[in-house]
C-alpha cells in the first residue's frame, strides 16, 4: 500500500493573527507574529498512524521531514520557498509512482490543488491545517485522520464522492463569504471521522435567541463576539454593527476592538476581568472551535474557561448534527470542552448537545 503524503507548510498561519487565510499573506501573518501551524498537525497524524504503509513524498517540511521513523520515499525535492504549483507537481510524482491513496496536510486551498491535479483518479484525504476548511474531504482531526488511513489500509473504508469547496480570501477579509464548488474528490470514509461541507444559515432563521442574549447581557463583562452571521444577528440586537467574519470585542454597550487576533484578545483579556466568547457551530458541519475561529485560540479558551463559552445558533442549524466538535490543536483543550453544552437557540430556550 503507498500513500502520497505532502504538507502546505505555511497552510492556517493567518487564523490566530485575524487574516482569514493565508493565501498571499505569509508575510503580513509573519509580521503580525503568526508561527507556522501544519508542523505540529503534520506530526500527530504520523504520531498518530497504529499502521505501516509506505509513503511517497516531498522533501524538507512538505513531506520528509515527518517521516523520519516511517518508511518512505522521497519523489520530490522542493525549493526553499514553496508554492502551490510545488503541492501540485508532488502530488503529479505520486500518481506516477502508483499512490494508492494521497494524504495532504491543509486547507481549503490545498485541497483544490491536489483535487486540480488527481480529480477522481485516486482517493484523497485532508489532514485539517487550514483556517476555514469548508470542503468535505477533511477528518475531523489530524488524529482521526490517522484512524481513517489505517482503516483504508486494512480495506474496511467506503469511497464517497465529497465537495471540494473554497472562498475568495480577499473578499473572505472584507465580510464578504462566498463559497464555491471546484471539485469532487474520492474519499475514504469512517462513520464520524470526516466532515461534511459547510452550508449556509438560511434566511428565513428565527432570531429569537440573539434578542434574548441582549437582553441578557451582563454589565462589565468583556463579549467576545465570533465570526458569522448568526453571531452578527446578536451584535444587531446589542445595537451595533460587528465585523461579519471577524471577532470582534463587545463591553457595556459598544465596541470597544474590532477584527482583533489571539494577541490584541490576551490583551484585553488582561485589562478585564471577566470575559465570555459568543460563538456558532458551522453549518453542515457542527465545528464550534478550530474552523474559521482560530483567534480563539487553545491560551484564549484556557482563559476565558467553558463555562463561559456561550454556543447560539437557530434549530434550523442544529438540525442534522448529531454533534458538536472542537479542533482547537490542542489535546488537553479539546479534552476540557468536550462532554455536553447548552446551544441557545431560541427565547430562553437551549438545546443540549454532545461536544466530540
Amino acid at each position: 500500500m503507498l500513500i502520497g503524503f505532502v504538507v502546505n507548510p505555511i497552510a492556517g498561519m493567518g487564523g490566530r493573527v485575524a487574516l482569514k487565510g493565508t493565501d498571499s499573506m505569509v508575510e503580513e501573518a509573519l509580521r503580525r507574529g503568526a508561527t507556522p501551524v501544519a508542523p505540529a498537525r503534520a506530526r500527530e497524524f504520523i504520531c498518530a498512524l497504529r499502521c505501516d504503509p509506505e509513503f511517497l513524498t516531498a522533501g524538507g517540511p512538505m513531506g520528509a521531514d515527518y517521516l523520519k521513523e516511517r518508511k518512505h520515499r522521497v519523489v520530490y525535492i522542493p525549493p526553499e520557498h514553496t508554492t502551490a504549483e510545488d503541492t501540485k507537481t508532488a502530488v503529479r510524482e505520486f500518481l506516477k509512482g502508483g499512490a494508492d491513496l494521497i494524504v495532504f496536510v491543509g486547507g481549503d486551498g490545498t485541497a483544490r490543488d491536489v483535487v486540480s491535479v488527481v480529480g477522481e483518479k485516486v482517493p484523497v484525504l485532508g489532514v485539517p491545517s487550514g483556517v476555514k476548511m469548508f470542503s468535505s474531504v477533511f477528518a475531523l482531526t489530524p488524529s482521526t485522520a490517522a484512524n481513517v488511513v489505517c482503516a483504508f489500509v486494512r480495506g474496511e473504508t467506503a469511497l464517497s464522492e465529497r465537495d471540494v469547496l473554497d472562498i475568495d480570501e480577499n473578499e473572505y477579509r472584507a465580510g464578504r463569504l462566498a463559497v464555491h464548488l471546484y471539485g469532487h474528490a474520492l474519499v475514504p470514509v469512517l462513520d464520524g471521522m470526516v466532515q461534511g461541507s459547510k452550508s449556509p444559515s438560511g434566511p428565513g432563521d428565527d432570531e429569537d435567541y440573539a434578542e434574548f442574549l441582549a437582553e441578557n447581557i451582563e454589565s462589565d463583562v468583556l463579549y467576545l463576539l465570533g465570526p458569522g452571521s448568526t453571531v452578527q444577528k446578536v451584535a444587531r440586537a446589542l445595537g451595533v454593527e460587528k465585523t461579519p467574519l471577524g471577532v470582534d470585542a463587545y463591553l457595556n454597550g459598544s465596541i470597544v476592538a474590532r477584527d482583533v487576533g489571539e494577541r490584541e484578545i490576551i490583551s484585553l483579556l488582561n485589562e478585564q476581568g471577566e470575559a465570555k466568547i459568543v460563538i456558532t457551530p458551522i453549518g453542515g458541519q457542527g465545528f464550534l472551535l478550530g474552523r474559521g475561529n482560530q483567534q480563539f485560540s487553545p491560551e484564549v479558551i484556557r482563559r476565558v474557561g467553558k463555562d463561559n463559552i456561550v454556543v447560539v445558533s437557530p434549530e434550523s442549524k442544529l438540525r442534522g448534527l448529531k454533534a458538536l466538535y472542537v479542533d482547537t490543536g490542542d489535546p488537553e483543550v479539546d479534552d476540557m470542552l468536550r462532554g455536553y453544552i447548552r446551544v441557545l437557540c431560541g427565547y430562553g430556550k437551549y438545546k443540549l448537545m454532545r461536544v466530540l
